[in-house]
């Protein structure tokens, strides 16, 4: 057996362990070893070489990574993700931004869209309800529709409708889960994202993984939805 595939740790060789299991971050510093299951000490550098030639190779991908890094390493701490967005977009040249946005924050996106036009930016906005498709119509069952209203969110037009205006960079703004994934599928241009909806934690979804071994604990002792019997757990490990 080669000293490559050879392990001492039955776990290290699982194929479930990546970035999220490691304590090391070598990576980033490359001043330490790398843990056995590292994703980087297991590429070639011909796979590396592969990788870094679609930055410099492609003008595209080459002018959005180093606007990225622009903004990140100029105004990091300084700006906001509003701010990032606006000098991003400069930075790559973008004259037409389109907003792909959540109807329930239709009032933040005009105000982000007032904010892009004092930028000079030519804005489209295309709300989430756009077509008004009922639910029903697409299999969705009747009872999903007695809170949240019968006419479904329309991701997809909203990628159409944004592909057809030709905008150079799309902002999402507080896209139901699943349905920014349906956009992101169908969107040609480069999308960023302003809002990340969670109507619990006032659309700041980090909330729940800081307070996780405090108020939001229960994301930590049981599956989603599954009940937790709190008699079972030691007295001082609930806050």
């Amino acid at each position: 057996m080669s000293d490559k595939t050879k392990t001492t740790n039955p776990a290290a060789a699982s194929p479930c362990l990546s970035c999220t299991d490691c304590s090391v971050m070598n990576c980033a510093k490359r001043n330490g070893n790398y843990p056995e299951f590292c994703p980087t000490a297991a590429l070639t550098e011909e796979e590396i070489n592969e990788v870094v030639k679609l930055y410099t190779n492609n003008r595209i991908n080459k002018k959005v990574a180093i606007a990225a890094a622009e903004v990140e390493g100029g105004f990091y701490g300084k700006y906001t993700r509003v701010e990032e967005i606006v000098e991003f977009a400069r930075r790559i040249g973008a004259k037409k931004i389109g907003i792909a946005t959540c109807i329930g924050l239709i009032e933040e996106s005009r105000i982000f869209a007032k904010i892009l036009k004092l930028n000079g930016f030519e804005v489209y906005g295309i709300s989430c309800k756009s077509g008004s498709v009922d639910k029903v119509d697409i299999g969705i069952d009747e009872k999903y529709t007695c809170v949240t209203g019968k006419v479904m969110c329309n991701p997809i037009l909203q990628a159409k409708i944004l592909n057809r205006e030709k905008v150079d960079l799309n902002v999402v703004v507080g896209l139901c889960v699943g349905h920014d994934s349906l956009f992101y599928k169908y969107a040609n241009g480069l999308t960023t994202t302003l809002v990340t909806k969670d109507r619990v934690l006032a659309h700041n979804p980090v909330g729940a993984l800081y307070q996780s071994r405090a108020y939001y604990k229960k994301l930590l002792l049981a599956p989603v939805g599954e009940e937790i019997d709190y008699s079972k757990i030691p007295v001082g490990n609930i806050k």
